[in-house]
């Protein structure tokens, strides 16, 4: 495990190799799953102003939902998640091409809105675990995801690699310019 600046990176992140190719799994991780993506309480205000925006790309379900209840829900535990349609689809999705997509981040790609989407999907699949004194990144292994795995593996991409511009977005340039150095310091890669 390697400690930067108190985020706690999982080895899982540096020697496991991942690529999404989203017409392999047709975006399932944003359809399947008992609970919604995780919301950082800043992220809320981002939904609620961009809503409006973002609505038209959304499905029929998806803004019925948001209008029955509100563009973020709670997890068991009291956090901040996406709402979800009949417990399965985040309520954000639309499709294209049979593939579930981001209706948050079709928007912010067509320059409409500043908010990309929330962090935690960006950084699927890893996963922050907010501790007392740091973060502490996982990776989360999902069957939905092994053509992603197999992917990454024949490109040689580590995880962390593959999701270098969400730890830019979560945790800045300079971060993960140490993260790397570290890396090529302590696994030769």
């Amino acid at each position: 495990m390697l400690n930067i600046n108190n985020v706690l990176i999982s080895e899982d992140l540096i020697e496991e190799c991942f690529c999404c190719d989203s017409t392999q799994c047709a975006g399932m991780c944003c359809v399947e799953g008992d609970i919604g993506a995780p919301l950082a309480p800043d992220e809320i205000a981002d939904l609620e102003d961009n809503y409006p925006v973002f609505q038209q790309y959304m499905t029929q379900e998806g803004i019925a939902t948001v209008e029955a209840l509100g563009t973020f829900d709670y997890d068991m535990e009291g956090e901040f998640v996406t709402p979800l349609c009949d417990d399965e689809a985040c309520v954000y999705v639309y499709y294209e091409d049979n593939i579930a997509k981001c209706a948050i981040e079709k928007a912010f790609l067509k320059g409409e809105i500043e908010f990309r989407k929330p962090i935690s999907c960006h950084l699927y699949p890893i996963r922050v675990k907010k501790l007392p004194d740091f973060d502490a990144l996982n990776y989360h292994r999902w069957r939905i995801c092994e053509e992603a795995c197999k992917n990454g593996k024949s490109l040689k991409i580590p995880v962390y690699r593959f999701l270098k511009e969400a730890l830019i977005r979560k945790y800045g340039d300079a971060w993960f310019d140490t993260l790397e150095t570290a890396v090529k310091r302590d696994y030769n890669l």
